[in-house]
């Protein structure tokens, strides 16, 4: 990745951990923070965890990208630092927004999470930032690892000595769980046992969100803020579908990773052609540039409910929902989005599809009638 991405980079246990590691590293305590309203909500915790106020921007309502346009300067004064998200691997405008930044004399911070391989102004993403922090969980299937890749290589060993420091010690029953984990699923859903499929998963510390969004519970929530900066406090949403995050890696883990990573651009490459199908679909929305190996397509379905239903009649799960954006579903803990209908309206339409079966996702989308949902302007309509 080093090579892929010009830069410095160092293994963290998981995405959300290298995250809060480059927050702690390149904002004090008591910044506020840029970020996506539609994102994954233990992103928000673990900004939370940092000790810094998230505040919303406003989005593109096309593919939930940040709209440097329509952030005000008002909101721009004051920042500690911008996140991008690079939601389902849409790049973030990063070359806007890296110049936003150095206007403000601020650092700009990369989840990339999505975007392994994606690109932004002819740059990988994760090569505009300060710092960018990439998960091994997605496009690889690792279902484990990340790495923070960073711009100054001087900074290697403060960083390894912090992420030392923040590590719980490997434990023997959790790398067993992790390696069984592929072979259960395989069994459970070869067998069309759909409970039992998700009651491992639930098991083992990948599933735990009964809606969408997890209980926020606002009245523990405060009482975590307060104790701010630090991951305790945080503990029991930051770990939510991913009880390992702060686990030192064990053999097995960095093994079966090494092997998964080296099939990257192979697995980049049929992302890039399924995203290529669904985007030349009714429900696509294609932008401009080249086409990117989307982790998952959000297709633009006026009834999404109905168009889940439908996929999940053909066992086609879809996840990544990010509904309804943070600044709704967190208002006390967080500064609203400056103009919000554009992700409500992203929020609500937006249905993340594995883009690897475009042609199965299509098809079932045509025969459930479903029909697209168009932004009416700017702000979604």
């Amino acid at each position: 990745m080093r090579g892929r991405l010009g830069r410095e980079c160092l293994y963290v246990p998981s995405c959300r951990f290298g995250l809060y590691l480059a927050l702690r590293h390149w904002c004090a305590p008591g910044g506020r923070v840029l970020m996506s309203p539609v994102n994954d909500d233990v992103i928000f915790f673990v900004v939370l965890a940092a000790g810094l106020r998230p505040v919303q921007a406003p989005l593109n309502a096309r593919d939930g990208s940040i709209d440097t346009a329509a952030v005000p300067e008002s909101v721009w004064q004051g920042l500690s630092a911008v996140l991008t998200t690079n939601l389902y691997g849409n790049p973030d405008p990063a070359p806007s927004l890296r110049a936003h930044c150095d206007r403000l004399g601020i650092p700009l911070l990369e989840d990339a999470a999505h975007a392994v391989g994606s690109e932004s102004g002819d740059r990988p993403v994760g090569a505009h930032g300060d710092a960018a922090v990439f998960s091994l969980s997605k496009h690889t299937g690792a279902k484990t690892g990340g790495f923070l890749a960073f711009a100054d290589p001087a900074l290697r060993t403060e960083l390894a000595a912090a992420r030392d420091e923040l590590l719980h010690p490997a434990r023997l029953s959790a790398e067993l769980a992790y390696l069984v984990r592929p072979y259960a699923e395989a069994t459970v859903r070869g067998l069309r046992l759909v409970r039992a499929a998700r009651a491992t998963m639930r098991l083992l510390g990948m599933e735990e969100r009964a809606e969408i969004r997890m209980p926020l519970r606002p009245g523990e929530l405060r009482q975590a803020v307060t104790a701010a900066p630090g991951l305790a406090p945080f503990h029991s949403w930051v770990r939510v579908d991913m009880h390992d995050y702060r686990l030192a890696p064990g053999r097995g883990r960095i093994r079966r990773t090494t092997r998964l990573l080296d099939r990257l651009d192979t697995t980049l490459a049929a992302h890039r052609a399924g995203t290529a199908t669904l985007l030349d679909s009714p429900w696509g929305a294609p932008g401009p540039g080249p086409v990117q190996p989307l982790f998952r397509v959000p297709l633009l379905v006026a009834d999404r409910d109905a168009a889940i239903a439908a996929l999940g009649g053909r066992r086609i799960t879809t996840g990544y929902l990010y509904d309804p954006p943070l600044d709704d579903y967190a208002a006390a803990f967080t500064e609203p989005s400056p103009a919000p209908e554009a992700a409500r309206w992203f929020a609500r339409h937006a249905l993340p599809v594995d883009p690897r079966r475009a042609e199965e996702v299509i098809e079932v989308l045509r025969a459930s009638g479903a029909e697209p949902a168009t932004p009416q302007g700017p702000d979604g309509g």
